[in-house]
């Protein structure tokens, strides 16, 4: 299969091969999905979903970015509709309760406040977060977790996206927003202290 004129004329001087993504893109984006969603079998679903979408979107590629980064970020837009889907009707069945447990964070930042700071764990070291078995272990917690908190929490510390960004896509306010990431932080710090050995 060629690679029409339009898409070449598009592209200017970078590569644009399908035939190549599954051996240069898939272990990447199955990685990618599989840490943001927390299911393997998701993810695989969500790789084909992205080299699919891809193809028929072949000819909106302008080159502006890398192969790389234009279908991460088509997988990324997946990954947002997976956790709509699943937060969606989460949020009427939790009662929550304006300014409920909002002294335990900051407004501002989101980091603890003093008086209510967890003592340490004992994976507070530099290479902590690459000890596979904390991997494994953190990995079993979140899917503990609520759909919503799980969503919320992986485009907050996993994603790095901004409150307002979260907000939006996954249609909640900014006080559910916090009272979200508490109650993750607390159910995640409660789970790893029993099954994460010092």
């Amino acid at each position: 299969m060629q690679t029409d004129e339009s898409t070449i004329k598009n592209m200017g001087n970078k590569a644009f091969d399908p035939h190549n993504w599954v051996d240069q893109y898939a272990d990447y984006l199955y990685n990618y999905a599989s840490l943001r969603t927390n299911d393997q079998e998701m993810a695989r679903d969500l790789v084909q979903e992205t080299f699919l979408a891809a193809l028929e979107r072949k000819d909106k590629f302008e080159a502006r970015s890398t192969e790389k980064t234009w279908l991460t970020s088509i997988l990324k837009n997946k990954i947002v509709d997976v956790y709509r889907s699943r937060s969606s009707g989460f949020l009427k069945q939790m009662e929550l309760v304006d300014g409920e447990d909002t002294d335990f964070f900051d407004h501002d930042d989101g980091h603890w406040n003093d008086q209510h700071r967890p003592a340490k764990l004992g994976i507070e070291q530099s290479d902590a977060l690459e000890n596979k078995e904390f991997q494994r272990i953190l990995q079993a917690c979140m899917k503990k977790l609520p759909s919503l908190w799980m969503s919320v929490f992986t485009m907050k510390h996993i994603d790095e996206e901004s409150t307002e960004i979260i907000c939006r896509e996954l249609k909640v306010s900014a006080s559910n927003f916090w009272v979200i990431i508490h109650r993750t932080k607390v159910n995640l710090r409660s789970c790893l202290q029993k099954n994460w050995i010092n």
